[in-house]
């Protein structure tokens, strides 16, 4: 009960927030409810996905509540389920899934070959395929991990960027860098760069290759052209796995020049093997005003 209501109370303060007509009274071991029907009964089910929570990891974060809260009132069904399920990084460690689209996207990079990720920032799109990929290396199931994505120029040049090659693509590649920071922590990660387990490279310097027994990230898709992802995708070797991520709504490249992303979603939608996973301002885990600021520019282009 006291891991159910949180400090000071401020799980079940979050409820009740939530439910402004229903009246909640906690006594002992027990909570009773009570308000109009209908919202009585969502009341429950949050009350009861919290406890299933509480019993499968003993602790419950308040980010959590609101996470259910907002999955009960948008029929998602056992929410407590999407939130217990993840994949292991090594260390101990479980990355989770915070949203049934997260939950979604997990489970087609286990069931497929090739998924794709489209969806505004936040939704935890790289993340989450950078935390699949650890988990294949860890366990065995590839050799090695090699992350891409295109330098797209935005407002400067790279011949202006000070430092060799290296450095100058390094900015654009830096998100990923984070990642494995976040899972692996910098010393393993900067070995295993050393090694060659891991491979981060700008898009252009995929050509020509085959990866094989490899887990292979596309990130930032939506700035390739359309010859640069066939380029990317016909470099899938034997037992390897392809995620490519990318937010159509956020494309660098030049006016006139198209997306590889929009143009691979319309040629592979239905190729065996191939997934698309979209993402929404649902699925965004950052601050509240994010999932917001999606909404409205998604209207204002619309209307435009």
């Amino acid at each position: 009960m006291l891991t159910l209501l949180g400090d000071r109370d401020a799980n079940l303060r979050a409820v009740e927030q939530a439910f402004p007509d229903v009246r909640f009274i906690a006594r002992g071991d027990e909570i009773k409810v009570s308000g109009p029907p209908r919202e009585v009964n969502s009341a429950h089910d949050v009350v009861s996905e919290l406890l299933e929570l509480v019993d499968r990891h003993n602790t419950l974060a308040l980010d959590q509540v609101g996470r259910v809260v907002d999955m009960v009132k948008g029929g998602v069904p056992s929410p407590s389920g999407v939130l217990s399920s993840g994949i292991g990084v090594g260390r101990g460690r479980l990355i989770r899934a915070k949203t049934q689209g997260q939950k979604i996207y997990l489970d087609a990079i286990g069931e497929n070959v090739v998924v794709f990720s489209v969806g505004p920032a936040g939704t935890g799109k790289t993340y989450l395929a950078m935390a699949a990929a650890v988990h294949a290396l860890t366990t065995g199931a590839v050799t090695r991990i090699v992350l891409t994505r295109p330098a797209v120029e935005a407002g400067e040049s790279l011949g202006f960027l000070p430092g060799d090659l290296v450095a100058k693509v390094d900015p654009y590649l830096r998100p990923l860098y984070d990642a494995l920071y976040d899972m692996l922590g910098p010393e393993d990660t900067h070995a295993m760069l050393e090694r060659g387990t891991i491979e981060i490279a700008p898009l252009a310097y995929m050509r020509g290759r085959t990866l094989s027994d490899a887990f292979v990230i596309l990130d930032e898709a939506q700035n390739t052209s359309p010859a640069q992802m066939k380029m990317f995708l016909t470099r899938l070797g034997f037992n390897s796995k392809m995620v490519i991520t990318g937010d159509i709504t956020q494309i660098d490249l030049p006016v006139g020049r198209g997306s590889g992303l929009r143009h691979a979603r319309k040629v592979l939608r239905g190729v065996p093997g191939i997934v698309f996973t979209e993402l929404d301002s649902r699925d965004v885990v950052r601050n509240k005003i994010v999932s917001a600021m999606v909404d409205a520019y998604g209207k204002h282009e619309e209307n435009s």
